[in-house]
């Protein structure tokens, strides 16, 4: 399944053989330099495809954290045995999804900015 927006993401997840936990790690972009512009981690969560909703219902979720943020990292963690992951096995994926964007390393993550456009670092 081609994953080319937020829906088709939600039902990439929810197609899989197991079931998934979405990652979501939200970034703002900083002042360009001679390299580009960095992005930095402001926060991050964790949701059940259907705990997911809309776009738009994420955006707003968002405002409530009172935090900026230009682009929206996700990532999937497939579960086992037809169970997810627990909230708690996000923990660790999430600290490693977060360090990697700190380190410029977003390649294998999907990429939205606040409009739910779709973007192509590459």
């Amino acid at each position: 399944m081609e994953i080319n927006s937020y829906d088709s993401l939600l039902g990439a997840a929810r197609a899989q053989a197991q079931p998934q936990r979405l990652l979501f790690a939200f970034a703002q972009a900083e002042a360009a330099s001679a390299q580009g512009r960095s992005l930095t981690p402001v926060m991050c969560v964790d949701k059940l495809p259907d705990e997911a909703g809309s776009f738009a219902a994420l955006v707003e979720e968002s405002r409530h954290m009172q935090a900026h943020w230009d682009v929206v990292f996700v990532a999937s963690l497939g579960g086992k045995d037809g169970q997810p992951p627990a909230a708690s096995e996000a923990e660790a994926p999430l600290r490693k999804m977060i360090t990697a964007i700190q380190e410029g390393q977003i390649k294998g993550y999907l990429a939205f900015d606040r409009d739910g456009e779709l973007l192509n670092f590459f």
